[in-house]
């Protein structure tokens, strides 16, 4: 199955985002192996860069592009659906394509990897005056 940013943006719910996007893999399972070097690579290009700024500015520096999510620490770019050795060699547009592509913390991107929600930052209540004070 083929997932899209598209369709992502229509999930409202953040962790049901993160759902939408696990991918169910195992915690030191490679994903590029002894070609780690080659997604390395990529990565330091001018169009990767470009690229990966244009992502973050179109989800507004936003967690998976929830607005109630404002990433403030580094800025990871996910591909929705995963890329492969072939796909990096040949340069194939899924690599490229922002329709595969959403912003993401360190967190969240091992949350989707490993499908383990408890790696994500918990909420918290927001804070009022007197909340803490029973007889007020």
């Amino acid at each position: 199955m083929n997932k899209s940013y598209h369709e992502l943006m229509n999930i409202t719910s953040f962790e049901d985002r993160v759902k939408y996007l696990q991918l169910n893999g195992r915690v030191a399972e490679s994903t590029f192996g002894s070609h780690r070097y080659l997604n390395q690579t990529l990565y330091r290009t001018p169009r990767w860069k470009q690229l990966r700024s244009h992502i973050i500015v179109r989800d507004n520096g936003c967690d998976l592009g929830h607005p109630d999510h404002l990433i403030q620490d580094a800025a990871y770019i996910h591909h929705i659906n995963p890329i492969s050795i072939d796909d990096i060699l040949q340069e194939r547009a899924i690599v490229f394509d922002p329709d595969n592509l959403i912003t993401t913390t360190f967190l969240t991107h091992q949350a989707i990897h490993y499908s383990n929600l408890d790696l994500l930052p918990k909420s918290y209540a927001e804070r009022k005056p007197n909340d803490t004070c029973p007889w007020r």
